[in-house]
């Protein structure tokens, strides 16, 4: 056992497996199974997948293949500096499950910690870009552009037309091409300088690059006041270190800015994850994208932090919500977040300054040798004009040990960062046959003083407290300690797969030749990262039954995208243009809607059953009603209410009658790894959540992983990059999407093995059976399929209860603070119901004691039932309980305070604190505060 990776990650083994099986009434898991899992969907033969290795052999393996790679240092630029990360940060955050095994902080109370960081993360981003609100990080540069073009549309009613600098970086034009096709925009590129908004009719939105693709700064003021003038709203892409010191996007008249925080301490990836970023001006805040982090008070007056203005996100808004966004990059933006903390802003302007210089002494050597630059108006990067001798310049540079930029044939750029040192300059300009630098006594910098900052930013006091490596230590401690991960307890949210993300997964990251290569360093340099990709996206089609997998989309929103996006494209290359109907039952969650609304297609709503599945009479009166017209079918398998529906294959089959595609959501892929696959089942395309099933953690709400598996007649349209043969339709910025991370996942699937993947979908299985009969007599499960089963998850209801004791499922959750636990999923899909997804990974000891915690709160509603405790003042309706609470010298509840806080005898041995009472959440979303407060707060 002590070599066997699969007999780690599950939580039970042996006897207490036995044990488990017995109590569901069967002799073996194989029976358990076979009753579960519809017959006409059990897949007859094994995975076909390599022999498992273990954790050193599986390392060892992974190291051989991306020592394949070739690490230079890369001055490429084009939205990816190289960066330093601090080692207080990689060691205590990167590496630490502390910070990456939490969950999205819906539970605020205990999510204090990270909530903070992101706090600090919009405070940076509004302040550095001069823009009144800023959200807790989009996916990346080139898809915040097109999010920032879903909002400026979402104002004007009947503008189509957007405007694109064609100085924007390349790949962020693509990917905002992309989002414009099906949703009929038209996107113009071309010369700022000489583009007339007032002669456009229809213009909503323009998008402009500061400083440009080839680090032109230029003075934008006029033309933004122009693009108002006919009605259009200005978007920047800005470099957020250029912003140190150059002037703020908001203080010329950008109404959004986005961006890319990856220079601010993450490393390249290949491409990913970094936390893009966008901010935007107060009366666009309430349709802005993604998280949004506020401040509000909790229940004894104090200050609080939680998730803010939620009305507006996809799981509330369905088909009418501006975005699909759901997972965003929450990990990164707090490291980038506390990089600015650890810096603080004069160390920031330093960096910035260094790397100015840097590109000044560059500049000034070229041109004193004859050598013209594209502008003399630059911030880091400068481009070289090279005519028709490009390639010569770009070959001799990799022989010195440096990637830089081939714009064309005619130009070379150079992006330098707070990585260059002297050795680089007088080695660069060897390349450009200079053997001595030019040292410029002028000390200006090299732009108008019309670009200078005058501003301030980071003034809060905590950009200006941590500077030093113990003070940062303890801050980033204090912070992790507020938060419940899972290296504190289960965390059993249904539909969100938290499962064991292994320490020996998550070593690779920190190898060099992970994040160190640049997403556009040439294919001679990536060739063992090109490997791990190709041999998971093998894997993972094995896994699925299907053709093929694209590893691009870099969430499983933007894989819902991608997927769609395949289905429309392949309509319009069989002549199918009217196919736009797109079929989702009303359980689905709310990225469907808001996804298929994205490609264009529209929302047909499919009832379900009193049994919560599909009604299949009504889905297939509507696919025969729409038959002309159908392009898809969204669904989700098992059922987003914790059933294997025995009717799929049926389904799939009326769908395809009647001229559709079937999309499968795979969020709940951990019931079908090994067992069955949408390929079998007769999906057309589905997405995978590496973050749910393949064990990349959820960062506390990002990095993810979306791929897309399809069947052979959509492989054509997967989406494609410049850097790939298939240039078509990205969906993100980089060509492999969060390359780095993929890492993850192909560390799980090498250590299982086909027999251990299959175990651990059985083991999941088995372990929701376990809980939902233990808490059967307590809260009744809602919905089971075959023989009283469920899947991976079971929905238990709070309802009788509720209406009995007014009690409600978030006074349930808040008291499971209080026990050390996080609460399932609430009301959704069904309100008033908690959703609980124990995993693969959870021991019957943890799962009993979670159970025991459940069922002592029954007892405690009844409590309240019976009028032994007041209907007001009892210890739900007061949770959770913080220290400070129980300790005070004054208490007036008609509960005890060991009763209170210690609801467990166990917990006397250990106890995990909320660090705030319950928040307020009407109070935070009428006064809405979306930064901290600057230094004068803090003076007396």
């Amino acid at each position: 056992m002590y070599n066997n990776f699969c007999s780690r990650h599950v939580g039970s083994v042996g006897d207490t497996r036995e044990s488990m099986i017995k109590e569901l009434g069967y002799d073996r898991i194989v029976d358990l199974i076979e009753d579960a899992v519809p017959a006409n969907i059990r897949g007859g033969d094994p995975l076909e997948l390599p022999e498992a290795l273990s954790e050193t052999g599986a390392l060892n393996r992974l190291r051989g293949i991306m020592g394949q790679n070739k690490v230079l240092k890369s001055f490429i630029g084009q939205g990816y500096s190289g960066t330093i990360v601090p080692p207080v940060i990689q060691r205590n955050i990167l590496e630490n499950p502390g910070w990456y095994t939490a969950y999205t902080p819906y539970q605020a109370e205990i999510a204090q910690g990270r909530l903070e960081a992101l706090l600090n993360f919009q405070t940076m981003i509004s302040e550095l870009t001069g823009l009144d609100v800023a959200g807790a990080s989009l996916l990346d540069e080139g898809t915040a552009a097109a999010e920032a073009m879903a909002l400026a549309k979402s104002g004007h009613r009947t503008g189509t037309t957007m405007f694109v600098a064609d100085s924007c970086h390349p790949q962020t034009i693509d990917v905002v091409k992309t989002r414009a096709e099906p949703l009929d925009l038209e996107i113009i590129v071309g010369d700022w300088k000489t583009f007339d908004p007032s002669t456009c009719d229809g213009l909503f939105a323009v998008l402009l690059q500061y400083p440009d693709t080839l680090g032109s700064v230029a003075d934008y003021s006029e033309f933004i006041e122009k693009s108002h003038a006919a009605g259009a709203l200005a978007i920047v892409a800005a470099d957020l270190l250029a912003l140190t010191v150059l002037r703020a996007p908001g203080e010329f008249g950008a109404d959004i800015c986005v961006g890319n925080s990856q220079r601010f301490g993450v490393p390249f990836g290949f491409g990913g994850p970094h936390a893009a970023f966008m901010s935007c001006t107060d009366k666009l805040k309430r349709k802005m994208p993604g998280r949004l982090i506020g401040v509000s008070v909790d229940s004894q007056g104090k200050p609080g932090y939680r998730l803010a203005l939620q009305t507006r996100e996809q799981h509330i808004r369905r088909d009418k919500a501006t975005s699909n966004i759901c997972t965003a990059q929450v990990l990164l933006a707090v490291m980038a977040s506390m990089y600015a903390v650890y810096h603080g802003p004069e160390g920031l302007k330093a960096i910035a300054n260094k790397a100015h210089r840097c590109a000044r002494i560059l500049a000034d050597s070229l041109k004193q040798n004859g050598f013209e630059l594209v502008s003399d108006q630059f911030f880091d990067t400068i481009t070289v004009k090279t005519p028709g001798k490009a390639d010569d310049y770009i070959a001799a540079a990799v022989e010195l040990g440096y990637n830089l930029r081939r714009v064309d044939s005619d130009l070379v750029g150079i992006a330098c960062d707070e990585t260059f040192v002297c050795e680089d300059g007088k080695n660069l300009l060897k390349v450009f046959g200079i053997e001595k630098a030019e040292n410029s006594e002028n000390q200006n910098p090299d732009w108008d003083e019309v670009h200078d900052r005058e501003s301030d930013f980071c003034t809060a006091a905590v950009f200006n407290s941590y500077h030093s490596e113990t003070e940062m230590l303890r801050y980033v401690a204090r912070l992790e300690k507020k938060d419940l991960a899972l290296n504190e307890s289960m965390i059993a949210l249904g539909s969100c797969t938290m499962k064991l993300n292994a320490t020996a997964e998550m070593m690779p990251l920190s190898w060099p030749e992970v994040g160190n290569i640049h997403p556009f360093a040439p294919d001679a340099q990536t060739v063992g990262y090109r490997a791990m990709l190709d041999e998971l996206s093998d894997w993972l089609a094995r896994i699925t039954g299907f053709a093929a997998v694209s590893l691009q989309p870099n969430a499983g929103s933007q894989g819902e995208y991608a997927g769609l996006l395949a289905i429309r494209r392949y309509h319009l290359a069989n002549g199918d243009n009217d196919r736009n109907i797109c079929i989702i039952p009303t359980s689905a969650h709310g990225t469907n809607p808001a996804s298929a609304v994205m490609v264009g297609f529209k929302v047909v709503p499919v009832a379900c059953d009193e049994a919560g599945n599909i009604d299949v009479a009504d889905l297939k009166a509507k696919a025969e009603k729409y038959a002309d017209n159908l392009g898809a079918l969204m669904i989700t398998y098992p059922s987003t209410h914790g059933v294997y529906e025995e009717t799929i294959v049926e389904i799939c089959e009326a769908i395809h009658a009647n001229g559709g595609q079937v999309y499968m959501d795979g969020a709940n892929m951990n019931a079908q790894v090994g067992l069955t696959s949408p390929g079998l089942i007769g999906a057309d395309v589905c997405h995978l959540n590496l973050h749910k099933t393949f064990c990349i953690p959820h960062g506390g709400g990002g990095p993810g992983v979306g791929p897309i598996g399809v069947a052979e007649q959509l492989v054509p349209y997967l989406p494609g990059h410049e850097m790939m043969e298939n240039g078509d339709a990205p969906v993100c910025s980089a060509a492999y999407g969060s390359a780095s991370i993929n890492t993850i996942s192909w560390m799980y699937i090498a250590m299982m093995g086909a027999e251990g993947l299959t175990e651990a979908t059985k083991m999941a299985i088995l372990n929701a059976n376990y809980v939902a009969k233990r808490l059967n007599d307590s809260f009744p499960v809602l919905y089971t399929g075959n023989k009283g089963l469920v899947a991976h998850e079971c929905i238990i209801d709070l309802r009788p209860v509720t209406e009995a004791s007014g009690i409600t499922v978030e006074d349930v959750a808040k008291r499971l603070m209080d026990y050390g636990y996080h609460s399932p999923t609430m009301s959704w899909p069904v309100g008033g119901t908690l959703m609980i997804e124990p995993t693969e990974s959870e021991s019957k000891a943890e799962l009993d004691k979670f159970c025991d915690a459940m069922i002592s709160i029954r007892e405690e509603i009844q409590s309240v039932i019976d009028g032994r405790a007041d209907k007001d003042d009892n210890v739900l309706k007061n949770a959770p309980h913080t220290a400070e609470m129980v300790i005070s010298d004054e208490w007036k509840h008609a509960y005890g305070r060991e009763q209170a806080a210690y609801p467990m005898a166990s917990q006397r041995d250990h106890k995990f604190w909320p660090a705030v009472g319950r928040i307020d959440n009407v109070h935070g979303d009428r006064n809405l505060v979306c930064s901290c407060a600057g230094m004068e707060a803090y003076s007396e």
